[in-house]
């Protein structure tokens, strides 16, 4: 973090040319930029206001980021011209692999839901460990391009991935589970089947991995409107005033392509409407996974694990209940079950953490500064 007070020192009247001060201090912020525009982020990110703007003789980060744009010499102009058509060649097909990788994983789920109704037995388990595993890899293939990339830097930082995983089994196998709890039971594991002794509800499981395209392309679009906001801002406070919108636009357009495909999996699987819980999950993971990929790493971890340790709790607490002496302990689920049913408990977890999500992305991508490239923000 720069010192301010060293730059307020570079910029008193004293000095000839406080620009240049500044200059020196990030000339590799601003060697790597591209545009002004992520100078002015990078500055932002370093504490520097448009108040701090004003002692560098300038009316707002933007325009003190364009003056060191213009400074900085950039002998690599024509070599940069000279590779520019091979540059867009290559950008064309990443394009392509950004708009049809996403389709994958909800493809690959559908597959194999197909292959587990037409078999029985010991074939179904194989197909079900197939199909886990083929889902995962194209999972993982689709975020690791296009908007909901993790960056490099951040891959090793966010660990989230296993708190996710928590909440993908118990949208499949938690509500099933504490029915039988409440009841009594369960006798038996799960079949795979919503009839059995566990039930299994795979519908929601459909709708999340199908759901991974329209996440991706509204991310996307998040991205290219926050970008042009950007520029057309002239203040951080008129860039921040501009994006909220934006962003709950962005998870406004996620939620209802999320609520189709829901309505759209469910008559497929002879399965009843799936819970709003389904939707929670969906904003919860979408707004994490936002929050992530700019850096933000700390909340999705804390919420995600909160949410998936607080849904562990509702039947664990309902099973501690049968123990001499303990009956106390599942009443809370079991009343909360009794008037609004088993998804009861995720439709209020995931909501809560969506909601925690949102408010803190409503502040954090808000800011010029988490619009920066991974690289740039060093």
């Amino acid at each position: 973090m720069t010192d301010l007070s060293e730059l307020d020192r570079g910029a008193a009247p004293g000095a000839a040319d406080p620009v240049k001060v500044l200059l020196h201090r990030h000339r590799e912020l601003c060697e790597r930029a591209v545009d002004p525009l992520e100078i002015a982020a990078g500055l932002e990110a370093h504490g520097i206001t448009d108040r701090t703007a004003a002692r560098f003789r300038h009316r707002d980060v933007f325009s003190l980021a364009e003056e060191l744009y213009a400074r900085v010499p950039r002998d690599a102009d024509t070599a940069a011209d000279a590779s520019a058509a091979p540059a867009r060649e290559g950008d064309r097909r990443r394009s392509v692999a950004v708009l049809l990788l996403p389709l994958l994983p909800g493809t690959l789920c559908a597959a194999a839901l197909i292959a587990l109704a037409r078999t029985h037995g010991q074939t179904r388990l194989y197909a079900a460990a197939a199909g886990v595993v083929a889902v995962a890899l194209a999972l993982r293939a689709a975020l690791r391009r296009g908007p909901l990339a993790l960056p490099v830097a951040l891959a090793s930082r966010s660990a989230t991935g296993s708190w996710t995983c928590w909440l993908l089994v118990y949208a499949v196998l938690g509500d099933g589970l504490l029915r039988t709890a409440v009841a009594g039971g369960p006798d038996g594991l799960p079949d795979g089947t919503a009839g059995g002794d566990w039930p299994v509800a795979l519908a929601p499981l459909l709708a999340l991995t199908l759901a991974v395209a329209p996440a991706t392309w509204t991310a996307g679009l998040f991205l290219t409107h926050a970008r042009r906001k950007l520029a057309a801002s002239r203040g951080l406070e008129d860039f921040a005033a501009s994006v909220r919108p934006v962003l709950l636009g962005a998870v406004a357009l996620f939620l209802g392509a999320l609520a189709a495909l829901v309505a759209l999996c469910a008559p497929f699987l002879d399965a009843g409407p799936v819970s709003p819980a389904v939707l929670a999950l969906g904003v919860l993971l979408f707004v994490a996974r936002l929050l992530t990929v700019h850096g933000f790493t700390h909340a999705p971890r804390v919420i995600l694990m909160l949410t998936a340790v607080a849904q562990v709790l509702a039947p664990a607490t309902v099973f501690a209940a049968r123990l001499p002496g303990c009956a106390a302990l599942g009443a809370p689920v079991e009343a909360l079950t009794a008037a609004s049913g088993p998804s009861a408990v995720p439709v209020l977890t995931c909501g809560a953490g969506a909601l925690t999500l949102l408010v803190h992305a409503s502040r954090t991508l808000a800011r010029a500064s988490a619009h920066l490239r991974p690289e740039q923000a060093r």
